[in-house]
């Protein structure tokens, strides 16, 4: 989680993990402590009842993390303003560094048609790390898992990375066009393991779905996990093929961003996961640059069972020693 967790902040904040000031690393444990509270049971889900009642206190520690980041943030954007001030007192001008700093201005600026309060600032900040951190982690673990047991699926996609940088330069995000089967192996994990393995929605009005009276109202749950291991939709469901998106096979042309109902590892229609494409980016960047610049020593297999919760992490740490290739030049 430190890697994505630094690659969400680089781009909001404009630091990382390594920074020394402890907000980033502040923000990695309010987001897992959140993540964990999420997946756990609620009788007042399911009981109308309970409803008010906060028998487990899960919304009493929710609380809780809420304010400490909202103190945190409330902190961070008075420096971003302090420093866009000094900026403009030097005649400097209000150099956009971040996504903070856009928001900034898109609040500060009274002109505009869609306006931001501070408190919008602030959720839409939460929005991004709470969806963004944790997910795009355990994918990238659990790929990492799958290549580790399939041995030659990672040969197969380090020589594919190796023929597009030429084994004399880091992989980089624009490379991705050019790495097929690198996909492939993002899409089987994403089928396999999808980070929400319930997709949880609402339905507007009444409807019949397959023979079943939906109510208005009615919490609906999509059941990804089980859908991705259908063996009426997917051959062979439980072994890890990436090779099914690949080639002449049917299932090449599957989108994951909801277009095909095979796959839905982000939802679909107007509530489609809106980071999306961020993760289809930092995901196969970073698996891939893993893959270029690592051999992976583990004692036999790596496990593969999975933990209960509302991202589905592995029930196990990831426990392996990462390698360097000698014949890398950088």
């Amino acid at each position: 989680m430190t890697l994505t967790n630094s690659v969400i902040s680089r781009m909001v904040l404009s630091r990382t993990c390594c920074e020394s000031d402890g907000d980033v690393e502040h923000v990695r444990k309010m987001v897992a402590d959140t993540a964990e509270l999420a997946g756990k049971f609620n009788l007042a889900d399911f009981v109308w009842l309970c409803k008010g009642l906060d028998l487990h206190g899960i919304k009493k520690r929710l609380v809780g993390i809420l304010e400490r980041f909202d103190g945190m943030m409330e902190r961070v954007i008075r420096e971003h303003e302090e420093e866009r001030e000094r900026r403009k007192e030097r005649g400097e001008g209000e150099e956009i560094r971040d996504l903070l700093d856009i928001l900034l201005e898109i609040h500060q600026d009274e002109s505009r048609e869609i306006k931001l309060s501070r408190e919008n600032v602030k959720a839409f900040i939460l929005d991004i790390y709470m969806a963004g951190t944790d997910t795009s982690a355990i994918t990238m673990e659990w790929a990492l898992a799958e290549l580790i047991n399939n041995h030659h699926v990672m040969e197969k996609a380090r020589q594919e990375i190796d023929s597009v940088t030429g084994n004399k330069r880091l992989i980089q995000e624009s490379d991705l066009p050019n790495l097929p089967y690198l996909q492939a192996i993002v899409k089987e994990t994403l089928r396999i393991h999808p980070t929400a393995p319930l997709l949880g929605r609402e339905s507007s009005e009444s409807c019949n779905v397959c023979g079943y009276d939906i109510p208005a109202k009615s919490l609906v749950f999509v059941n990804l996990w089980s859908m991705g291991r259908d063996p009426k939709i997917w051959e062979d469901p439980l072994e890890f093929k990436p090779e099914r998106f690949m080639n002449n096979n049917e299932d090449k042309q599957i989108d994951v961003r909801g277009q095909n109902f095979q796959l839905l590892p982000f939802g679909t229609g107007r509530r489609l996961c809106p980071g999306a494409s961020l993760a289809l980016q930092t995901v196969p960047t970073n698996v891939a640059a893993m893959i270029q610049c690592f051999e992976f020593r583990v004692d036999g297999t790596v496990s593969m069972e999975e933990k209960p919760a509302m991202t589905l992490p592995r029930a196990h740490p990831l426990i392996c020693v990462p390698v360097p290739r000698m014949n890398l030049p950088f």
